[in-house]
């Protein structure tokens, strides 16, 4: 990846930086200063990874030749993203050792803090394989069962996103300034856009797509962009009014809803150690659709 498309995340450390300074005078910023930290190490990992998957895919070529399947046919694996994995489990432990670790191609490391980072080195593996511009690393620091920071990092486009629980969420794009984050004022369900995804299973996605017939004439319309992190950040820069998706692991939202949630959005999730297999629903939605939204979701139940 050429530095140009690298983001600028000085701010991002500045600010942690002035919550440390502030916490030292008034005890009360020591949370913020510490989530704010994991944020920053969040931000500069998810970076680091997506260059290392930037420069892979440039010297692999056609990534078919090098993928292989997972859960089915259509879910695939590639050598990035075992290479992505190792290095950011690499780079947690030079910084935050005592870390725990739970990562997509199986890396796993217990705690010995109070602190386990969720990763997915390649959300979107399939718009990777192709080249289609949507496909990120998605890193989150989780506490007591919630996620409290976490980057989502778009190699393709340089962009990056990035939250920490009481700081709020950002977006860094090169050249361009850092941009707080906002959900839409969007109060008519029928005026909003939602997004949304759809599993591997031939069973689920049957179940997805009748569901989806009784969503869209109800909505202003849809979008599918094929990585639910990515879904996620649009929900929180105001590119679409609310999301679902059923049966998704933690590594496929927890860094999205902790920057979805800082930018003003209510998400709803299952419990982190709940498999996709479940079916379990994953939504965030602008709250002036809170209501309407929630209750167009409450047909659907589990898939």
């Amino acid at each position: 990846m050429a530095t140009h498309c690298v983001p600028d995340i000085e701010p991002l450390r500045e600010e942690h930086v002035s919550l440390q300074r502030a916490s030292n005078v008034n005890a009360q910023f020591a949370r913020r200063a510490f989530v704010a930290e994991l944020g920053v190490v969040a931000a500069e990992i998810a970076v680091d990874a997506g260059v290392a998957v930037a420069a892979k895919r440039a010297e692999l070529g056609d990534v078919r030749a090098f993928s292989q399947s997972k859960s089915s046919p259509v879910d695939p694996v590639t050598i990035a993203d075992t290479l992505a994995e190792d290095l950011i489990d690499e780079l947690l432990l030079q910084r935050r050792p005592e870390d725990g670790l739970i990562g997509e191609e199986g890396t796993q490391r217990v705690s010995v803090s109070s602190v386990t980072w969720i990763v997915d080195p390649i959300d979107g593996t399939v718009n990777f394989i192709y080249g289609y511009p949507q496909y990120c690393v998605s890193i989150a620091a989780v506490c007591d069962g919630a996620p409290i920071a976490g980057a989502v990092f778009n190699p393709a486009t340089g962009e990056l996103f990035a939250a920490s629980e009481g700081n709020g969420a950002m977006k860094f794009k090169p050249g361009c300034p850092p941009k707080r984050l906002s959900v839409t004022a969007e109060s008519s369900l029928g005026q909003a856009l939602i997004a949304t995804g759809f599993g591997y299973s031939h069973k689920r996605r049957s179940a997805q797509a009748e569901f989806l017939v009784e969503v869209l004439p109800k909505v202003r319309d849809i979008r599918r962009l094929g990585s639910a992190a990515l879904d996620l950040c649009a929900l929180a820069e105001g590119l679409v009014d609310g999301f679902y998706e059923h049966g998704l692991n933690a590594w496929d939202y927890a860094a999205g809803a902790i920057i979805a949630r800082e930018a003003g959005a209510v998400v709803s999730t299952p419990a982190l150690s709940t498999p996709s297999s479940q079916g379990e629903l994953v939504a965030g939605w602008t709250p002036g659709i809170g209501d309407a939204f929630q209750r167009l979701l409450d047909v659907a139940g589990r898939m």
